[in-house]
């Protein structure tokens, strides 16, 4: 019996382990002209959309004026626009009705405030009626001058918000709640040592707590001191089919306050306490103050905060990085497209028998092709927003237009998130194409779970809670990292998508991204696995 031994090639076997899978399907990617071109339509659209927006946008005011110094920024705007820029350069509102003194040097006030009323516009009649916004204000502020813009600190009872201390617009502490009242007085106290603001309240003018401290660097050696009262717009807002918002009983409100228990320590000058309206009321003869046997009653209206992108009126001509980045749809689509291709191509054409006899394990297969096209997602991403969000804030500044500030850090997150978004829809994309197998299929549903929850959003097709809901669980949510400004929750506003706030923190809605692409990745790898190739 003649024994045959097997065939033994002389060649040392091959490496196949995930660093050659790797290998190949880069090689696939970057050899295949279509798929390289679709990338860089990517970067183009996600730029090029971005750039018309800054050339073509809304006009709006200049940064002229001098904000850090209290000066109002009015000067050199387009089309008459003009708003007030405060400490750090943002719009803010600063208007308000201060009665006070000089203080030179340290020192302390002290007071008690009794009652805390208002008027409000009212829809039907036409006329003001009794009522308060809720955040009409009074109590005690330093400020560095009378000037709109200029820094300050306060400790202060908001109607439906409790004690406050309150600094440059867009600082908040709360301190004691509940409203205030004859039965329910509040005593503050604002002290000065240095440029070291301390706002300290009591329920009953005994025991003290500190509610807030905080350093207005630079603060002149005489400031100006004393009681205040304001009171903002009252709108009662309402969502709108298209993004709009409308009102009910909207325009300027009123606040009145009584104080009593006034005392001083320290630098104070021994002059008169002075009535001044700081900014210009939009109703005149309404607002001023009377002083009685040492019980002070102020009616003031306006508001001292920040005012938020999208909050309306003329600062909602100001630029936003959110402008820049409208393209970010137009470039998923392209990259998408490419992640799709990247896995039906080969089904398309029976290549997938071959990647498989060369890599016998599909899980590498697939782990290898999710790499290179969220790598290519990623750098599709970061190109493209890194390209529309610099040069669009070149083009605004050389357009002399006014744009809302933002941090370098803050700037940094929103395009390194934009290329993280791309990433994460390109792998999920690829996820559900290599599950349907069909890229026209694979393009629709990427579009069902990312683009329309954002598009009803930005549209208002649906009710806002509804897409509050959507926002939180579909992979839309991962545009939460675009988000760029703050919500400040002491301006009332509705804070929604088309205005570009989002209801979940931005590594919040990267995380239910992510939760979705490795479930996809997981539900394919499982197919992969149990189909025939």
């Amino acid at each position: 019996m003649t024994t045959i031994a097997p065939y033994r090639s002389p060649a040392a076997p091959g490496k196949n382990g995930f660093r050659q899978a790797l290998h190949a399907e880069l090689t696939k990617f970057r050899t295949v002209r279509g798929w390289i071109i679709g990338a860089l339509v990517g970067v183009l659209a996600m730029a090029g959309v971005g750039l018309l927006a800054s050339a073509g946008g809304t006009s709006a005011c200049q940064q002229a004026g001098a904000g850090a110094q209290g000066q109002q920024s009015s000067g050199g705007c387009a089309h008459g626009i003009s708003f007030v820029l405060g400490p750090n350069g943002e719009p803010v509102s600063d208007s308000f009705y201060f009665v006070g003194q000089p203080l030179a040097g340290d020192g302390s006030v002290t007071v008690r405030v009794t009652s805390l009323t208002g008027l409000i516009p009212s829809n039907s009649t036409g006329n003001n009626v009794p009522g308060i916004a809720e955040w009409a204000k009074a109590g005690l502020i330093l400020k560095e001058n009378l000037s709109q813009g200029s820094a300050y600190a306060a400790i202060t009872v908001a109607a439906d918000h409790g004690v406050r201390f309150q600094w440059n617009y867009t600082g908040d502490t709360a301190g004691l709640p509940g409203t205030v009242g004859p039965a329910n007085p509040r005593w503050l106290r604002l002290t000065r040592s240095g440029d070291v603001i301390t706002g300290y309240d009591s329920a009953d003018g005994t025991h003290w707590s500190q509610v807030g401290e905080v350093t207005l660097a630079g603060l002149r050696p005489t400031a100006q001191v004393g009681l205040f009262t304001t009171s903002p717009d009252y709108q009662q807002e309402s969502l709108n089919f298209g993004g709009g918002t409308s009102g009910t009983g909207g325009g300027p409100s009123q606040a009145t306050a009584a104080f009593d228990h006034l005392a001083t320590s320290g630098g104070w000058t021994a002059g008169q306490w002075t009535g001044h309206y700081v900014g210009t009321p939009e109703v005149s003869g309404v607002v001023g103050y009377h002083e009685s046997g040492g019980q002070f009653t102020l009616t003031g209206e306006g508001d001292i905060a920040p005012v938020p992108a999208g909050h309306g009126g003329p600062a909602d001509a100001a630029a936003t990085v959110s402008d820049y980045l409208i393209g970010t749809f137009v470039g998923l689509l392209a990259v998408v497209v490419v992640a799709a291709l990247f896995v039906t191509a080969e089904y398309r054409r029976g290549l997938i028998r071959m990647t498989f006899a060369a890599t016998p394990s599909r899980g590498r297969v697939l782990a290898a092709k999710a790499v290179v096209v969220g790598a290519a997602g990623f750098i599709a991403g970061l190109l493209g927003a890194g390209i529309a969000v610099l040069t669009g804030e070149a083009i605004t500044r050389a357009r002399g237009y006014y744009a809302f500030p933002v941090s370098g850090l803050t700037e940094a997150r929103v395009i390194v998130g934009t290329a993280l978004i791309a990433a994460f829809a390109s792998v999920l994309a690829l996820a559900i194409a290599t599950i349907v197998r069909r890229s026209a299929a694979t393009v629709a549903i990427v579009i069902v779970v990312i683009v329309l929850p954002y598009f009803f959003a930005e549209a208002s097709v649906l009710p806002l809670s509804a897409v509050d809901w959507l926002l939180r669980v579909m992979p839309a949510a991962g545009f939460a990292l675009q988000q760029v400004y703050p919500a400040y929750h002491q301006v009332s506003m509705i804070y929604a998508p088309f205005s570009g706030y989002f209801p979940l923190a931005p590594w919040a809605g990267l995380a239910v991204l992510a939760a979705w692409t490795a479930a996809a990745l997981a539900l394919a790898a499982y197919l992969l696995h149990r189909r025939d190739a």
